[in-house]
């Protein structure tokens, strides 16, 4: 039986009103869920919306869908069913209407319990999203501009809202109303709720804002707004001289956890996740602090602000044809994340030291730390840089106990290609790689680009073909020539026992015992039949003479191995594996060398380490 379609009250926006409306409250903080709604004007009559599988910046499926539930729609208060079409996207038939269409409203929750910056998270301490976790798409309607209100609902008395979105009327606590002109921007703009620390400052003319959560009253704020605003106006000016940067303002949100480390780019902002204990810490006196190290948490903070920071321009405008429109549905391939990811890496920590936060020394242990995860990653000789880049989605950010023998860090193996380039153009010429990231921003306009792109700029800047270093430094799986390029530039070269679990072939965890990580391809514990999972209980000795008694020991630690074993080269490993226990005969290893950096010709490393030159014209 059919009946007339139900007339019912509409809602129809005015002209200043998007067509899609986002509402996102707190629903509960102990259950850790939001409510979030969309308002959906001029629906299909068989509207389909979508919840993102990915978020831009991080290569891998995450599948938020698994944490929405309750999800139905209506028109004008009439319920409609909602049929699920697979693992992220609903078709919704709407009803019809003479007079014109009705609002659709779509309504669900999401469970948020995610502390890290890809997500989303809620609890009666503070609450932080990603678009893509809570925010359903609307397919065929992304370049349409959309409204987000932030509504407290019952989140804790006090909470504020920050976010890189545009405010259209919000309250002084930052709940209200926010305008994106599409989906992508609504997606790259994370909100951060609670309350939390604030500071402002402004570099080249630009206001930055940061807020923090999680920190302590021993926290010093104004140290780490001065030294982050010193990494953003040597940024700026790397990129445009006395020009004005790409946005008009900036925001970076960090939440200081035990434990947590990580940090996303946006186009305007930075979501950052640090150990509290790295954060720069009130001293009471009036003497400058003590010169930064290689091995200070606050070192690595600083690091992970310059890297995210650079993004601004590297990835997120200057980026991978292939993201020239990002797909939610679905992985989006590309061999380039050796530039985009491994070129910043490589400027990250140089631009510590060329807004004078770091000395050359801390800038090459630094630097002495890359290469030496690179050379002791045995999957360096298995999978190139541009493979890496590709393989993203199911390698990199799937870590199992094979991934160092089969995989390179397209981070550190990345941030060593930009390295040879850049000391290649200074050896062989007036240029550098920062004439040629700048040429490569005035030739693309700030927007997409291919390798292509990148070996014609290096010809033209370096005088002759780049093609033989593209193809063995990012295509293959060699050597890289590092000893004779820093030595070239100034730096000393040093040989060094590498530590005993690498000489071993072992990365291993001592925690309440001696487990065995991973083993490492070509190692001494691979040769001796030793696998990723075993607990490593003892050594055996033979007996020194016939008919003697044979010497065992209990271990604990990888130390002491070493000790009781004095200078004999054979012993038996007696490991724990599925509950059987089991003999490998194991040869002690020789010595392995690692590198150390230090400063050889003072003069010839600080031309490489200088202040970056005004943009090129």
């Amino acid at each position: 039986m059919s009946t007339a379609p139900r007339k019912t009250a509409r809602r129809r926006a005015t002209p200043a009103e998007p067509a899609l409306r986002y509402r996102v409250e707190v629903l509960s903080v102990q259950s850790h869920l939001f409510a979030v709604t969309l308002e959906i004007d001029r629906p299909a009559a068989k509207q389909r919306v979508a919840l993102p599988v990915w978020i831009p910046g991080s290569y891998l499926v995450r599948e938020f869908s698994q944490h929405l539930q309750r999800l139905n729609a209506s028109q004008g208060g009439q319920p409609l069913h909602a049929r699920q079409l697979d693992k992220h996207r609903w078709e919704i038939e709407t009803l019809g209407d003479t007079d014109g269409p009705q609002t659709l409203t779509v309504r669900c929750e999401i469970y948020a319990f995610d502390a890290s910056v890809r997500t989303a998270f809620l609890d009666g301490t503070r609450g932080f999203f990603n678009a893509t976790s809570l925010c359903l798409m609307v397919p065929g309607r992304d370049e349409e501009p959309c409204a987000l209100d932030i509504a407290p609902g019952q989140a804790p008395a006090g909470w504020q809202v920050a976010t890189g979105l545009r405010a259209e009327q919000v309250d002084a606590q930052g709940f209200g109303r926010y305008i994106a002109p599409h989906y992508d921007e609504l997606a790259d703009c994370p909100v951060e709720m609670g309350t939390f620390w604030r500071g402002e400052f402004e570099a080249c003319g630009v206001p930055h804002r940061f807020v923090v959560s999680g920190a302590g009253a021993w926290f010093d704020g104004q140290r780490l707004l001065d030294d982050t605003r010193r990494i953003c106006e040597e940024q700026i000016r790397f990129w445009h001289g006395d020009g004005p940067p790409p946005f008009a303002d900036y925001l970076f949100m960090l939440h200081a956890s035990a434990d947590g480390y990580g940090g996303l780019e946006h186009r305007n902002s930075t979501a950052l996740i640090a150990q509290r204990s790295d954060l720069p810490k009130l001293t009471g006196s009036p003497d400058k602090p003590p010169a930064l190290k290689a091995t200070d948490g606050y070192t690595t903070l600083l690091g992970l602000i310059s890297h995210e920071y650079f993004h601004t321009w590297n990835v997120k405008r200057l980026r991978p044809a292939e993201f020239a429109r990002y797909d939610y549905n679905t992985e989006n391939h590309t061999e380039l994340l050796w530039f985009f990811e491994g070129f910043t890496s490589y400027y990250d920590d140089l631009f510590l030291k060329r807004a004078g936060l770091i000395d050359d020394t801390c800038y090459l242990q630094l630097v002495s730390k890359t290469i030496n995860q690179v050379q002791q990653s045995p999957g360096r000789l298995v999978q190139s840089a541009a493979q890496a880049s590709f393989d993203a989605w199911t390698k990199y950010y799937r870590v199992g106990e094979n991934t160092p023998n089969a995989t390179v860090s397209y981070y550190t193996k990345g941030a060593l290609i930009a390295m040879c380039f850049d000391l290649t153009l200074r050896t062989e010429g007036r240029h550098s790689l920062d004439d040629v990231m700048r040429a490569l921003w005035q030739r693309t306009g700030g927007g997409p680009m291919r390798e292509a792109d990148v070996s014609m700029v290096l010809k033209r800047l370096g005088g002759r073909s780049f093609a033989a270093e593209l193809g063995d430094w990012v295509h293959g799986t060699g050597a890289l020539p590092l000893t004779r390029l820093l030595e070239q530039q100034g730096a000393k070269v040093h040989q060094e026992k590498t530590p005993l679990a690498q000489r071993l072939g072992l990365r291993v965890s001592e925690n309440g015992g001696l487990v065995l990580k991973n083993v490492l391809r070509g190692g001494a514990a691979e040769a001796a039949g030793m696998a990723a999972g075993d607990e490593w209980l003892g050594i055996e000795f033979a007996p020194a003479q016939r008919g003697g008694e044979v010497e065992a020991w209990r271990v604990r630690r990888l130390d002491e191995v070493a000790m009781l074993r004095g200078q004999r080269t054979q012993l038996t490993a007696l490991v724990s594996r599925d509950g059987r226990l089991l003999r490998c005969p194991l040869q002690w290893p020789g010595e392995e060398q690692a590198v150390r950096l230090s400063v050889g010709d003072a003069p010839r490393l600080a031309r490489w380490l200088a202040k970056a030159a005004p943009a090129t014209p």
